[in-house]
């Protein structure tokens, strides 16, 4: 039992001293301490606030750079459109010159063929009645040498 009473004071002695360690107030922290973690709070504060602010100007930044180029955008979709509709307007003002032109030219070609037409018909004309003239001297020839054949028959 000698054994069981030594294990019991050395366990009351480790509990007291266990106590006596919590029982203990804890070392005061000094001015001096209390200082630096208050400069060391503030300093966190104002890097925090420092973070935020830089954060909202980010913020601000990109959205002006987003209008930036929403506005870049417009103003170049702008441009196409204005520069497809002048191409589309010169593409017309060609289309509708050649058109003009085609028409003149088809006129010209018209108006020739009609000149190539009526000197065709006056030569034509004029050959039928040069024919109908000749086989008219022909006709008048033939039926005459007929009569004088047909006269000196009659006479014999």
């Amino acid at each position: 039992m000698t054994t069981t009473m030594t294990e019991q004071q050395q366990i009351k002695k480790v509990v007291g001293n266990a106590e006596e360690q919590t029982v203990e107030p804890a070392p005061k922290v000094s001015d001096e301490g209390a200082d630096s973690l208050n400069q060391f709070i503030d300093r966190a504060h104002t890097a925090h606030k420092s973070y935020l602010e830089a954060r909202r100007k980010v913020v601000t930044a990109y959205k002006g750079r987003q209008k930036q180029e929403e506005t870049a955008y417009k103003e170049i979709e702008e441009q196409a459109n204005n520069s497809c509709e002048e191409t589309v307007e010169r593409a017309l003002q060609v289309r509708e010159k050649a058109e003009r032109e085609a028409e003149k030219t088809y006129n010209k070609a018209k108006e020739k063929a009609m000149e190539a037409y009526h000197e065709r018909v006056k030569e034509a004309l004029s050959v039928r009645k040069v024919t109908v003239e000749q086989a008219w001297q022909t006709s008048t020839e033939t039926s005459e040498k007929i009569w004088k054949i047909f006269q000196e028959e009659k006479v014999r």
